[in-house]
């Protein structure tokens, strides 16, 4: 086994406002794809070399800001979108913070209300 995750799911209530918080986060388009009962957004992911995960609205995805907390790819310096989260509609709740050897990291909530976390080499 090479990573004890393989994908991940994001609860949303308002799936058109998460998914422009994201593709602003992100700066990337997130694909939407049929879910029975409910819409999905495919975060980008590179399904053949790491992990993928995606946006979820229906029955039984509620957000929180409790629980297991997502760390997201904030690419080479998760400063650019770390910048992107406020005006985005998020809130900033722990800024970006060394984590020695392991690099950076920051938490946010978005716009649903999960708490979502960046992760950076610098």
């Amino acid at each position: 086994m090479t990573n004890a995750i393989n994908w991940f799911e994001i609860p949303v209530t308002d799936f058109t406002r998460a998914k422009k918080f994201y593709e602003t986060l992100l700066g990337a388009e997130i694909m939407e794809v049929p879910f029975p009962n409910g819409k999905y957004g495919m975060l980008p992911a590179d399904m053949e070399k790491g992990v993928g995960g995606g946006l979820v609205q229906g029955e039984g995805f509620e957000p929180s800001d409790k629980g297991t907390i997502v760390y997201l790819n904030g690419g080479d310096d998760l400063s650019g979108s770390l910048s992107r989260v406020e005006q985005a509609g998020g809130k900033i709740v722990m800024p970006k913070t060394s984590i020695g050897q392991n690099g950076f990291m920051a938490l946010f909530i978005d716009t649903e209300g999960n708490k979502v976390a960046l992760h950076s080499m610098k």
